[in-house]
């Protein structure tokens, strides 16, 4: 098991599981407090599933059983009560100090699920793969542009060669000129981009290096990529249907950068001689 919470783990597996089990998911995101005291049988009841499809249901979000699952889940419920916190996965306008609230504990528990679940190995591996790298492509699909393009940026700023864009016929081109100095980072919630895919196989083509930040530890763009950083997302909590929260992976991208800064003797130079070039652009 990884150190995201069990509500993390079922938003993160959410898309992948059958539609039974996503039944088991709803009522577990609804009613949390009172799957901690049931059976296999009581939630397979209240659920409208099986036994079979609870059983089946806890391995495929990592657990070796229910009973697995629900201690873990009671754990996070003592947690909310001993701090004391009214959180709910509410949103209404017409009661904002405590939708507020709701958004803010669910942002708090992605970035903090997102931070533990980073390996200091891995990461560390992915570190001097990117500063070593000749040309760092970023690639994104969708509402995850927004996140590729200010990676470019960020790691431009460092003195990284980066290079990213907003028509994927660009980036597919561009990821074809790559060679085994570069290092192509695929930032993709689902990992089952088909045109990703098609980027990541490009580039290993060409023997350059894929890295990931994605939502789904055992999605096709997993698989194949060398090195990967897990994210967590809560927005099915927030929402009637699942979308890509961009907060986790502009934490990941923003803990590299750090991280990268903190060490890269030159950086702060880099930085300096880009802001300097920028200046006479503001106002005073």
């Amino acid at each position: 098991m990884t150190s995201q919470n069990i509500l993390g783990i079922i938003c993160s597996s959410y898309e992948q599981f059958f539609d039974a089990e996503k039944k088991i998911a709803d009522f577990i995101i609804e009613h949390k407090k009172e799957v901690v005291d049931m059976t296999v049988a009581e939630l397979a009841r209240a659920s409208k599933t099986s036994d079979a499809t609870v059983s089946r249901f806890c391995r495929r979000c990592g657990f070796k059983s229910f009973q697995s699952l629900k201690m873990g889940l009671a754990k996070e419920v003592m947690e909310e009560e001993r701090d004391s916190l009214q959180i709910s996965n509410d949103i209404d306008r017409n009661h904002l100090p405590q939708s507020l609230q709701n958004i803010l504990a669910n942002k708090i528990a992605e970035m903090t699920s997102t931070i533990a679940m980073m390996e200091p190995d891995n990461l560390e591996t992915i570190l001097r793969i990117l500063e070593n790298a000749r040309i760092i492509q970023f690639a994104a699909v969708g509402n995850t542009i927004p996140v590729a393009m200010d990676a470019a940026f960020k790691f431009n700023q460092l003195g990284l060669c980066s290079v990213s864009g907003t028509i994927w016929e660009a980036q597919i081109a561009h990821t074809f000129n790559l060679g085994p100095q570069d290092v192509i980072l695929i930032i993709s919630n689902s990992g089952a981009s088909r045109r990703l895919l098609t980027l990541a196989e490009g580039a290993h083509e060409n023997g350059s290096r894929v890295l990931l930040i994605t939502n789904n530890a055992s999605s096709p763009l997993a698989q194949i990529s060398d090195y990967k950083i897990i994210t967590a997302t809560r927005e099915k909590l927030l929402t009637e249907e699942f979308w890509f929260s961009r907060i986790p992976a502009i934490l990941v991208i923003e803990t590299l950068y750090l991280l990268l800064r903190a060490s890269r003797e030159n950086s702060t130079s880099h930085i300096r001689r880009h802001e300097e070039a920028i200046q006479p652009d503001k106002l005073n």
